[in-house]
């Protein structure tokens, strides 16, 4: 199924470097992934709607309704440190 050179394709285009022994295992992984592959499509699936999730999912939304929200001032009525209408605070990346 795979061999030496088709993992070596993959490697070359996937950018990837590994040792003689990785390779060995990668080999072996890959067959049985493959392996495993060919049997799910033995599996009959006449009848059976696809589907992008096991389990059904509703999605609970809030309402979406405008509120009032606070004005700038309001907003930084608590604030420790402003300047210009906005929130001051320490510097924390240096350029």
């Amino acid at each position: 199924m795979v061999d030496r050179k088709e993992l070596e394709y993959i490697a070359q285009i996937a950018k990837i470097d590994f040792t003689r022994e990785e390779g060995e295992k990668l080999i072996k992984d890959l067959v049985r992934i493959i392996e495993y592959v060919e049997k799910l499509k033995e599996v009959d699936v006449d009848g059976v709607e696809p589907m992008y999730h096991p389990f059904t999912i509703e999605q609970r939304l809030r309402e979406d309704v405008v509120k009032n929200w606070l004005s700038n001032e309001e907003a930084l009525l608590n604030a420790p440190d402003r300047k210009d209408g906005f929130f001051r605070v320490p510097k924390i990346i240096e350029t």
